[in-house]
């Protein structure tokens, strides 16, 4: 079947049967293609009416200036297409690493992701992170290995990197024809067909298979039948008693195992040059679920667990997960899970308990948007008139208030102070800063109580630099921008045992009393008999230096750990302390590793004991205990062996080999231990440890080493001590 035998003439209506419907994601790493991939998609589907590329500025879900200015994705942009009478709401995502909190928000609200592969570097640090994190939501994802007309693709290295480096079943169904520039089709080992693309046409011609890969193309289809056979018992069954599987068990399996998470589906082909792309609109389709495929969003009402389903007539819910200042008005963006909403309808902020009045609802075509009357279950809308929703928010029909768990932002690890060059524009920068924490939870502004400056952090260096010639761009506002600096954190190297504190106040009335004593120590220090700890924080994801590292430290040596890692734990016995008070002491220990005795950073990796205390009848309270345990725990710090951890990354530089040497070099000038390195069509890449504050600037630094030549990517990789003696004022 031909491209325009499944194009839509018409737009699907809101009240599609949800099982023609696809809320999906394209994640990749940077340069794998995923932008591409998208304006294919709405090309094909003719969403669009000219091919927009990268490189020209010219693409649809890459429409701020930043984002053509840079040629990279910096904000996740939501489009609608229609193909073979489905609906199909795509989000486009970032493949940098300073913009995985876009990632993480938008799996939030997913159903599927297409993952885009680059068919000679295989699966990169990004995409390994943005594949994790689409395991943690349980996204079912197919993948495309894309650019199969470069030099150097090879389709089975890519696969064998999928199975290898992100641990699950690739089940591979095509089989290229031609390689690198020869690269002119596919071959659909479901329905044993070649798709040939001819040079110039923007769709393929069906023919048999050509015979110089008819035997492989067998070979291939028996290997498919045989490992969908493995993981599934239906095809299990028939492959016994027949020997074989047929195009539509095969298929019907393909969807089950891809649904289920157990195996991913793999298509391969040139974005670029319009080549494979009508299959994997096909796979799109046949492969990955529907609202009604996937669980019931679950929350909270009422202070019970509840569940709400994929029904237009059920009560409304929606979860927010961008909000977007436009020329148009404030745009919030609506995942809508359950029940219908209208124009005009009024909507529960349930978390911050306010009502709000939806004005427009919006079809989003990234910036171009379509007005629409009403929106159901299953669809992804942006509406205009919320005033002070923010990402994160659940939206609830009044009489029926369900909260959604929302995105945990990551936790920023680059900070620089800004302030206006101009007096005047004080008050306007202020503002902007607001807007730009509010449209993106990822960033946070503060004002330093020491300095009085007001202090921006983010993800990363560039993550700082797109916000604030945001600022200048948007608000026109002339900011001027300190040297980045990283975010410490303490750590406990040797802990104290039996630290006792008694808080005794008494100003007429009922006192004050609380009597601990704490024991505290490194997590690691932890008895293994023990009850187990209460943990509080833990890893924070892919997207922010709180992922627990496993690797070892940079520079300073020993360990990676995560940022916000804290165990607690009682051993009183006999009701000396009540149990309520003992939750105090907890919330005091946390109030205490807010600010560490080094340098006032947070204290993570920490292990704090109650093993004793004492309470008075009449002048204990939960507040007493809470406060003697703050003050009991900053003391036992101070009495402890502390040291400071820095941010490490992973860093992946990818250089012409006459420039491995002085690549090298700078990493070992730069405190980074090489991990390894390999050899690739002329090129050399290197994986190493660094510290992150060792990293500004090093864009520049490498183009030099390199004549422009070399490129580098990162990922964090936990914290790992400071060496003794260096200062973090550099």
């Amino acid at each position: 079947m031909r491209t325009d035998d499944r194009r839509e003439t018409t737009t699907v209506t809101p009240t599609t049967a949800l099982h023609h419907v696809r809320n999906l994601g394209i994640l990749a790493h940077v340069d794998a293609g995923k932008t591409t991939v998208t304006e294919r998609m709405l090309y094909l589907t003719g969403a669009t009416h000219k091919r927009g590329e990268v490189h020209d500025g010219t693409t649809v879900t890459d429409f701020d200036p930043q984002e053509r200015d840079r040629g990279i994705t910096i904000f996740a942009a939501a489009v609608s297409c229609d193909w073979d009478h489905h609906r199909i709401n795509l989000i486009d995502t970032p493949g940098h690493v300073d913009f995985a909190d876009e990632v993480e928000r938008s799996l939030r609200v997913l159903d599927g992701a297409v993952a885009v592969f680059d068919a000679v570097a295989g699966v990169e640090p990004q995409s390994e992170s943005v594949w994790r994190q689409a395991d943690r939501h349980r996204v079912p994802r197919i993948a495309f290995v894309n650019k199969m007309d470069r030099a150097g693709a090879d389709l089975d290295t890519a696969v064998a990197s999928i199975r290898d480096r992100l641990g699950t079943v690739p089940l591979v169904v095509q089989l290229p024809i031609g390689a690198e520039d020869g690269f002119t089709g596919v071959v659909d080992l479901l329905r044993m067909r070649a798709l040939v693309w001819a040079a110039g046409d923007d769709t393929y011609t069906e023919g048999p298979v050509p015979e110089e890969l008819r035997e492989e193309a067998h070979d291939r289809r028996r290997a498919l039948e045989e490992a969908v056979a493995e993981l599934h018992p239906a095809a299990l069954e028939e492959f016994c008693a027949e020997s074989a599987l047929d195009a539509r068990t095969l298929a019907t399996a393909l969807r089950d195992l891809t649904r289920g998470g157990e195996a991913v589906v793999v298509l391969c082909g040139s974005a670029y040059r319009n080549r494979g792309m009508e299959p994997l609109l096909d796979a799109v389709v046949a492969y990955l679920p529907s609202p009604l495929d996937v669980p019931p969003v679950r929350g909270t009402a009422d202070g019970a667990e509840a569940e709400r389903p994929a029904d237009p007539a059920a009560p409304f819910a929606a979860l927010v997960f961008k909000v977007h200042s436009a020329a148009t008005g404030r745009l919030t963006y609506l995942r809508v899970y359950a029940g219908t909403i209208r124009k005009g309808d009024v909507v529960l902020d349930v978390a911050a308990r306010r009502t709000e009045r939806v004005g427009r609802i919006l079809r989003v075509q990234a910036d171009r948007n379509t007005d629409v009357d009403r929106a159901g279950a299953g669809d992804i809308v942006a509406v205009i008139g919320l005033k002070a929703a923010r990402p994160g928010a659940t939206l609830c029909a009044p009489g029926a208030p369900l909260l959604l768990e929302p995105p945990v932002p990551a936790t920023p690890v680059v900070s620089v102070a800004v302030e206006a060059r101009s007096s005047l524009d004080t008050e306007r920068l202020a503002s902007a800063l607001a807007r730009l924490a509010e449209e993106d939870p990822s960033l946070t502004v503060r004002t330093d109580p020491e300095t009085g400056q007001t202090v921006l952090s983010g993800m990363g260096e560039l993550h700082l630099e797109v916000a604030v010639e945001k600022i200048r761009r948007d608000q026109g506002v002339d900011v001027t921008v300190g040297r980045p600096r990283v975010a410490y954190r303490e750590t406990v190297v040797r802990g104290v045992s039996g630290h006792v504190y008694r808080h005794v106040k008494q100003e007429g009335g009922a006192g004050q009393f609380a009597h601990v004593v704490l024991d505290v120590g490194t997590l690691e220090t932890a008895d293994e008999g023990a009850p187990d700890a209460v943990r509080a924080g833990g890893a924070g994801g892919a997207s922010g230096a709180s992922g627990a590292g496993g690797a070892s430290g940079a520079g300073g040596g020993g360990r990676t750990c995560g940022v916000e890692e804290f165990a607690f734990r009682s051993t009183v016995t006999g009701g000396r302390v009540p149990q309520e008070y003992v939750r105090a002491v907890e919330a005091g220990c946390r109030d205490a590793l807010e600010e560490g005795p080094l340098g006032g950073h947070p204290v993570t990796g920490v292990r704090v004991t109650l093993t004793d205390g004492v309470t008075h009848p009449k002048d204990s309270s939960e507040m007493a205990f809470r406060t003697a345990a703050r003050f009991a725990l900053r003391e036992a710090l101070r009495a402890s062996a502390m040291t400071l951890l820095e941010p490490v990354v992973e860093v992946t530089v990818t250089v012409p080999d006459s420039a491995v040497g002085a690549v090298l070099g700078d990493l070992a000038a730069r405190r980074g231990r090489v991990l390894g390195s390999t050899a690739r069509a002329g090129t050399a890449v290197v994986t190493a440890l660094v510290p992150l504050a060792e990293l500004f600037g090093y864009a520049s630094r490498l183009r030099g080493r390199t004549q422009g030549r070399g490129t580098f990517t990162t990922r964090p990789a936990g914290y790992a001590p400071v060496p003794a003696g260096l200062t973090t004022d550099r």
